[in-house]
């Protein structure tokens, strides 16, 4: 009994009570920090991220300034008012929808949806038929087929495997009309690293063929069919995260290479993944993109992924038949993770969706909804619409007056623009241009 009441008292006194404040303290930071840092990932738990976005709602909000006019006008206005308003002190406003630029919103028609959701794929538009490779079905699955989209009816039509040692996703991925090469990209799983592969697919037979190759292996590199050559550039090395400037060219004719060694060409004026290229007018366009990705953890047995600092940019290249690059008016965000969301229109380029800079306070990837058109008569800008939802490396097509999207990773609601669900969902709307 004196062994109990001694405990009693003791469990009461001062000292006891202190302790218990400091150790509840410690457990409660321990668990902010752990939050903070699982929370710098993309793949973040539901629940966490819900209680961050009513969180965030919370504090002041920052009122992002964009590089490109008339956005940044409209921005500084946006700042001078709330200052009017609320004060110096309260000026800087963080919203839920970051860097969201006004566009028109447009009816979007909602069809079929793939036969299954895939993030990082690739595709290839010839004539009313889209060809959908690859891609992350989940991080720890990998899908190693394709799905074809038949524009004229609206259904998914076919489907075929592809090779076995052909990387699964972040494809490099180029066709002349009837052949389909494809480059390099990351084989399995998780973070795993590039391979060299390179393959070309006759869509008539459905037969895979091999071709030399690259002379190193990339990750979402930019690549084209230019002049009878196919060109590769930019990715990222085989860390996945290290930028890579090199540019090599193969000739090739009827699905067929010509030389037994890639061509060393001039190199990029700014390396990374995650880009579109695009030929028009005998013109190589190269847009958007990043500098760095997540990587490997360090020992782990399945490549698991691990985040590393990741620079978003807007740069705008061309390459001319002199092989000079010029730099253009960049994008009027930065956007990335847009490698297979273009569409040619009336001598313009259309892109969809994307990522673009890291949320300004919790560093965390924000993805984008608008539909942006670069004039080519005259080299600029504009923001022509919005996406049903924010998605990145959506995949996009073009048929009989309609823009096509499908595929991707979709954002967590109208006031989130984190990353959520890979959905294969299609949806085509009206493009008046």
């Amino acid at each position: 009994m004196a062994k109990f009441t001694h405990h009693h008292n003791h469990r009461h006194s001062p000292w006891k009570k202190l302790a218990l404040v400091a150790l509840l303290a410690s457990f409660v930071g321990a668990i902010l920090i752990a939050d903070s840092f699982y929370a710098s990932s993309s793949s973040s738990s539901p629940a966490y991220l819900s209680l961050a976005s009513n969180w965030a709602r919370q504090k002041p909000e920052i009122v992002v300034l964009p590089n490109v006019p008339p956005y940044r006008e409209e921005a500084e206005k946006k700042l001078e008012e709330t200052e009017q308003k609320k004060g110096p002190h309260r000026a800087r406003i963080l919203s839920d929808t970051f860097a969201d630029i006004p566009a028109p919103d447009w009816q979007w028609e909602e069809l079929p949806a793939a036969p299954v959701p895939r993030l990082d794929g690739a595709a290839i538009q010839i004539k009313n038929l889209l060809y959908v490779f690859a891609g992350f079905g989940t991080l720890d699955w990998v899908h190693s087929h394709v799905d074809v989209f038949n524009f004229t009816d609206n259904t998914w039509s076919d489907k075929f495997d592809m090779p076995k040692d052909m990387a699964n996703s972040h494809l490099g991925m180029a066709s002349d009309g009837r052949y389909i090469y494809a480059i390099s990209g990351q084989y399995g799983p998780q973070c795993r690293g590039p391979v060299s592969h390179t393959f070309v697919l006759d869509t008539k037979t459905k037969e895979w063929s091999k071709m030399p190759p690259l002379p190193a292996p990339r990750y979402a590199p930019a690549t084209q069919l230019w002049r009878g050559r196919l060109h590769v550039m930019g990715g990222s090395r085989e860390n996945r995260h290290t930028p890579g400037v090199d540019h090599w060219s193969l000739a090739v004719k009827d699905g067929k290479p010509l030389e037994r060694e890639w061509r060393t060409e001039v190199p990029i004026p700014r390396g990374g993944p995650h880009r579109s290229c695009i030929v028009v007018d005998d013109r190589l366009f190269v847009i958007g993109g990043q500098e760095g990705d997540f990587m490997a953890k360090p020992g782990s047995p399945i490549f698991k992924c691990s985040r590393r600092h990741e620079v978003v940019y807007g740069d705008v290249y061309m390459l001319d038949k002199e092989m000079k690059w010029t730099t253009l008016p960049p994008m009027p965000k930065p956007n990335s993770h847009i490698e297979f969301s273009w569409v040619i229109v009336n001598n313009s380029i259309i892109i969809t969706g994307g990522t673009t800079e890291k949320h300004p306070e919790t560093n965390r990837m924000m993805l984008v909804g608008e539909v942006f058109q670069f004039h080519l008569d005259t080299m600029k800008w504009s923001v022509i619409g919005k996406l049903p939802y924010r998605i990145k490396t959506a995949i996009a097509g073009f048929w009989d007056g309609y823009l096509y999207f499908t595929s991707g990773q979709r954002d967590r609601g109208p006031d989130n623009p984190q990353p959520k669900k890979v959905v294969g969902d299609m949806w085509r709307t009206k493009l008046s241009l």
